[in-house]
């Protein structure tokens, strides 16, 4: 499984889009900046700072969107001229291979929100909107990694999905439908949808300003919703693997 995860981690470094994609991680720290900028505030208390530049938009629109397209491409790269068949007949391990996009997912993911996280505090800081503390920057990286990890399980249906699918509509329509569906549920009900789940789990302390949710913080139920969700999708993608 590690060959195929250092597999594919040569296959995406060749694509600009994969690299272009990472930019996308400084999207909500540029627009945070412009914000307070425009708002004059010079003081900012630096989790006000970071929940727009993090733990809002990023969370919740960004990072998924971004592996979604990563699934995508994951999964229909191995399509492509018949790659899927080759391996089959290797043979390699069909869960052993969805476990391997799995991982390169959660590396990516987790490496998209490290370099969020760097640039939330360097904009911060120098930007002079947000002091320098070790104490809130540590926290902001904690959250960052939390929120790469989490989010590359709540992602695993899209990239069951991708698995499933032919072409790459069906999984970005998915996605875009997933991750809103996410959004427009954090009024709702927390616990029906991964990405909701997540953000409960990433703000579990309340200690996130202007943050307030529906229902009770239930971290057992949070987790409870991602794991319903990623077995269902591990199922329909083992049972779709065996098919082929």
């Amino acid at each position: 499984m590690l060959d195929l995860v250092q597999t594919d981690f040569w296959k995406l470094r060749r694509k600009k889009i994969i690299w272009l994609m990472l930019f996308a991680s400084l999207v909500m720290p540029f627009f945070a900046t412009l914000l307070f900028g425009y708002l004059g505030k010079t003081d900012v208390e630096p989790l006000q700072f970071y929940k727009w530049s993090s733990f809002g938009y990023t969370l919740f629109i960004i990072l998924p969107f971004v592996l979604g397209m990563l699934s995508a491409m994951l999964m229909q790269n191995e399509k492509q001229n018949d790659i899927l068949k080759q391996l089959w007949i290797v043979p390699v391990n069909k869960v052993g291979f969805f476990l391997s996009k799995f991982l390169v997912l959660t590396m990516y993911s987790f490496l998209f929100m490290i370099i969020n996280a760097l640039a939330s505090a360097l904009f911060g800081v120098l930007s002079g909107y947000v002091s320098f503390s070790w104490e809130s920057i540590l926290y902001l990286i904690e959250k960052c990694i939390e929120i790469g990890l989490l989010t590359s399980f709540a992602m695993l249906p899209i990239l069951a999905i991708a698995g499933m699918a032919k072409g790459y509509i069906l999984p970005i329509c998915s996605t875009l439908i997933y991750a809103f569906l996410g959004f427009i549920l954090m009024g709702i009900n927390e616990y029906l949808h991964p990405i909701t789940s997540v953000a409960v789990i990433i703000m579990r302390n309340g200690d996130i300003p202007g943050v307030t949710f529906t229902q009770a913080i239930n971290l057992p139920q949070a987790f409870l919703c991602i794991c319903i969700w990623d077995i269902v999708a591990v199922l329909l993608m083992v049972i779709s693997l065996r098919k082929k």
